[in-house]
């Protein structure tokens, strides 16, 4: 069976322990990892590896032994509690035993987890727990995480979810770091707050926030706010050769504008920014105006539609370097 992006994010925090098993599958490795060790967490308690209920091993152990998948699988353990048996960086090589191990399974026996990169809708894999009534497999695609998301991340860190702005500063953060970093972040931002029975505050954050994210980056997008289209093409090339993706970048930047348009639209005299190049940003934020940012997230919002479209097939950095320079002329006007 296959779940959506909203329900995969309800089934990670409580997995049903009757359920055969469970694939996750995404390019980026972190955040496929982060969503597993919340599902096998939900699943099995945090007692799992003392008491032997969670076997791991990787896909290719599994390529070389075919029947080590099933044999943990049938396993019996001398704990009681739910089991599951994880199978790492899973592909096309380890299908056939996994297949295997679906077909067989009964109930009683541990659970199946999979983590595997991006596959292909024609991969084995996906067709397998795609079809299965009683599988699931779940996507992880590179968007920035929810606000549900980010609630469930303070809850595990042990922190209340803020009200307000601090939430909203929170949501800036978590869009402009890797998800691991966000998380220990956050795990930073509760050992800061320990003994401290205080709501957590803008202070608390700008004291626990990473100094600097993405400084590549960050460059395009100073470009860009400035308006030196003239920058623009070589600053780009640069991010071409060091692996930057066009999604990346796209994500980036309507981060970026956000961030100046809420700067914009705040009325108390103290926006809401953090990073290295708070002072450029507010410069920006009021230099834009909040009807052109409107204006600039209504151009970033096409564009990230238009690379995530199926039917799109001119280059990705191509479209993001002519909204960059379509915006950097807008704000020269």
């Amino acid at each position: 069976m296959k779940l959506s992006t909203r329900d995969a994010t309800s089934y990670f925090a409580k997995p049903d322990p009757d359920k055969t098993g469970l694939l996750i599958y995404g390019r980026d490795g972190m955040r496929v990892a982060l969503k597993r060790q919340q599902m096998l967490a939900a699943l099995l308690g945090p007692a799992a590896e003392e008491e032997m209920r969670l076997a791991r091993m990787t896909g290719n152990e599994v390529r070389k032994d075919p029947a080590l998948l099933l044999d943990a699988v049938k396993a019996v353990g001398f704990f009681p509690g739910p089991r599951a048996v994880f199978v790492e960086e899973a592909n096309e090589n380890t299908a056939a035993a996994v297949l295997a191990a679906l077909a067989d399974w009964q109930q009683g026996d541990a659970q199946i987890v999979i983590t595997a990169g991006d596959l292909k809708p024609a991969s084995k894999l996906r067709k397998a727990f795609e079809s299965h009534p009683d599988a699931f497999a779940a996507a992880i695609y590179d968007n920035p995480p929810t606000r549900e998301e980010i609630a469930h991340a303070l809850r595990d860190a042990g922190l209340e979810e803020p009200a307000g702005e601090v939430m909203a500063a929170l949501n800036d953060l978590a869009q402009a770091i890797d998800p691991g970093d966000f998380r220990q972040t956050l795990e930073k931002l509760a050992l800061y707050k320990l003994n401290d029975a205080s709501p957590v505050s803008m202070p608390d954050i700008a004291a626990c926030a990473p100094t600097s994210t993405e400084a590549d980056v960050d460059d395009i997008l100073m470009v860009v706010a400035e308006a030196r289209a003239s920058e623009i093409g070589p600053v780009m090339q640069k991010l071409v050769a060091q692996g930057v993706t066009p999604v990346g970048l796209c994500i980036g930047a309507m981060r970026h504008f956000r961030s100046l348009h809420r700067a914009a639209c705040d009325t108390s005299g103290r926006p809401v920014i953090f990073g290295p190049h708070r002072e450029r940003m507010i410069a920006q934020s009021r230099k834009w105006g909040a009807v052109r940012l409107e204006t600039a997230l209504g151009v970033l919002t096409d564009t990230d539609l238009q690379l995530r479209s199926a039917g799109q097939h001119a280059p990705g950095m191509a479209l993001v370097e002519r909204a960059f320079i379509r915006l950097a002329m807008l704000a020269a006007r």
